[in-house]
């Protein structure tokens, strides 16, 4: 485990990034907040990350308490990480970050990875209400668990219950809502997003 480093300033600005500062952590947090991830998942889904760092960077932020490494029971017999309370709450950091970030996104460059739950925090601070939704890209599924206190935010693949709303849009549809060109419900005016869905979610997207 590296020793820690310190600004050494006494503001809490300056303690965060003591603790979330590194390069790479507050991508391994975005992971995370779709749930339990295996080492392995966390390096195929951090594409530029060596596994030396990224060892490093999960020793450090369990040593910090923001996440903890656990044994599931068989078959599955693997470790894996999660988000404790602390780094959870981390999720409004990371949306702002995001709103912060949306004009330095440009066109997609062809060095540029790309994985379908990526979206899903943009998709995330789109929406209004609570509610589980899953979302259809050329890409993939994943889901949202919108305005949820505990628990995952979002998770790969299909809802694991009957969808509040489903939403199913091409990936360039979903590129202009992440790079604030396009609102949500503009998006469904138009016809660019289809919704689906008896839910609360679904219906106020529709009428919007």
């Amino acid at each position: 485990m590296s020793p820690r480093r310190s600004y050494d300033q006494y503001c809490s600005a300056a303690r965060a990034l003591d603790a979330v500062g590194d390069r790479w952590t507050l991508l391994i947090v975005r992971e995370l907040l779709g749930g339990p991830r295996r080492y392995t998942d966390l390096h195929a889904d951090l594409p530029g990350v060596s596994t030396d760092v990224l060892a490093s960077r999960l020793k450090d932020m369990e040593r910090d308490g923001l996440t903890t490494r656990r044994r599931l029971p068989p078959p599955g017999a693997a470790y894996v990480y999660e988000l404790t309370p602390r780094g959870a709450a981390l999720l409004p950091v990371l949306q702002a970050l995001g709103t912060w970030g949306e004009a330095e996104l440009g066109e997609r460059r062809p060095t540029d990875a790309v994985r379908a739950h990526w979206f899903a925090l943009p998709l995330l601070r789109a929406l209004d209400g609570e509610g589980l939704v899953e979302v259809r890209l050329d890409e993939g599924r994943f889901h949202l668990h919108v305005g949820t206190e505990e628990g995952p935010v979002y998770g790969d693949g299909p809802a694991p219950g009957e969808p509040d709303a489903l939403l199913c849009l091409d990936t360039d549809t979903c590129t202009a809502i992440g790079r604030g060109e396009l609102a949500l419900t503009e998006a469904v005016r138009v016809g660019r997003v289809e919704v689906t869905g008896e839910g609360t979610l679904a219906k106020a997207l529709r009428e919007a």
